[in-house]
């Protein structure tokens, strides 16, 4: 990062994990998060709007009960968010509050992100958030969410809610300064990536699987972040948050890696399809239908080799090549029972089929992104409020 570069974005997101913010014998850690603020009020003076995806709620709730160590039942990991997410939302606003900064509390679920009406319920309160100059600070709503409908780590909620409001940056605090090719702790001779033009499956095998008691994540999860970021035009900071002023850190040119935004992210309507975390089924594509795709049309039944899952019409599904590799993501133009049946099949034939004609289309092209497209111009947020409907 150049020195002083981050004043150059005009809005960043933030991502806190539980372990930056919660020591398990001590709780809250406050100098330190009193530094973080002191950082963010000197973006902020400077016009850069900023966002908190914060955990912690669950590690200080657990704290503040009495809770012992080890893996908690999901009725205790729920009481520790209701406990916890009160003193977390009060400590930000104190910290935020001697900068006469106020800050928004904002839970999601999946389900508020993956649901088109309450994506964009969401985005209106955060974007309201921000035109009155507030830091929204946000969490997953651990004391509602099970294992089933969670996002489980929240990078990806991060990585979710940057590309929901169109962030130009968004930084992942984390226990280690960036991306190596290979986990340092485990060998000595990893070098270090100061930039990544993009995060290919080279990039991804040099993720490890690291993770602590206080932190779901590890590189996998932010990398998986980054990829949702990037696609959708936003850049991605992986750097060490456990010296104080962890931007300041940044600005003055300490030690991270960014991973460059795509330079033609997908449309607004085509990041909310590829940012699903997880699609409801798999289509399983011959080469002639990739090569299809890559040109910009739509999927057909014809190249549809395999169709995998219980899903319905509008539900999004996966696009896997003949090696099994995804290759696509796009909104299922037929219900899982009836593509089964048109798999393979010209389009002609559909009618014959299936009793009715409804698209010659698996997938249509406007509701289909390809992995690592760079064919999309980005779309504005006045458009993709229409396109809703």
């Amino acid at each position: 990062m150049t020195i002083g570069a981050l004043k150059n974005y005009r809005r960043i997101v933030i991502k806190i994990g539980s372990a930056l913010l919660v020591d398990r014998a001590q709780g809250l850690k406050q100098n330190w998060l009193t530094s973080l603020a002191a950082d963010i009020a000197a973006l902020q003076a400077q016009g850069v709007e900023v966002l908190v995806v914060s955990s912690g709620a669950v590690a200080l709730g657990r704290t503040v009960l009495g809770l012992p160590s080890g893996t908690l039942k999901l009725e205790e990991s729920q009481a520790s968010a209701a406990a916890g997410q009160i003193a977390l939302a009060k400590a930000y606003a104190d910290v935020l509050g001697a900068h006469q900064i106020m800050a928004g509390q904002v839970l999601l679920t999946l389900s508020d992100t993956e649901e088109r009406r309450r994506y964009l319920n969401a985005r209106a309160t955060i974007e309201t958030l921000l035109k009155l100059k507030a830091v929204p600070v946000i969490n997953e709503n651990d004391t509602v969410a099970t294992n089933e409908i969670r996002y489980g780590d929240n990078d990806r909620l991060a990585a979710r809610v940057a590309t929901m409001i169109g962030a130009d940056l968004l930084i992942l605090l984390s226990d280690i300064d960036g991306l190596y090719t290979a986990p340092p702790h485990k060998d000595p001779n990893a070098q270090f990536l100061p930039v990544v033009e993009a995060i290919t499956p080279d990039i991804e095998a040099m993720a490890g699987a690291a993770a602590s008691e206080l932190s779901r994540g590890g590189m996998k999860t932010k990398l998986d972040a980054g990829k949702i970021a990037n696609a959708a035009g936003t850049a991605m900071i992986i750097t060490s948050g456990t010296r104080m002023n962890p931007l300041a850190a940044i600005d003055r040119g300490e030690r991270s890696t960014l991973f460059k935004a795509s330079d033609a992210p997908v449309n607004a309507w085509k990041v909310w399809i590829s940012g699903h975390l997880d699609a409801a089924g798999q289509l399983v594509i011959d080469d002639g239908a990739l090569k299809a795709l890559k040109s910009g049309k739509s999927l057909l039944p014809a190249g549809v080799r395999e169709v995998r899952g219980d899903f319905q019409r509008g539900d999004t599904v996966s696009i896997l090549n003949l090696e099994g590799r995804e290759v696509a993501r796009g909104l299922a133009g037929y219900d899982a029972a009836d593509a089964v049946k048109i798999a393979g099949h010209k389009s002609g034939e559909i009618e014959e089929i299936l009793g009715y004609f409804a698209r010659s289309s698996m997938v249509h092209r406007n509701d289909l992104v390809i992995r690592g497209s760079r064919a999309q111009g980005a779309a504005s947020a006045e458009g993709e409020m229409c396109n809703a409907g």
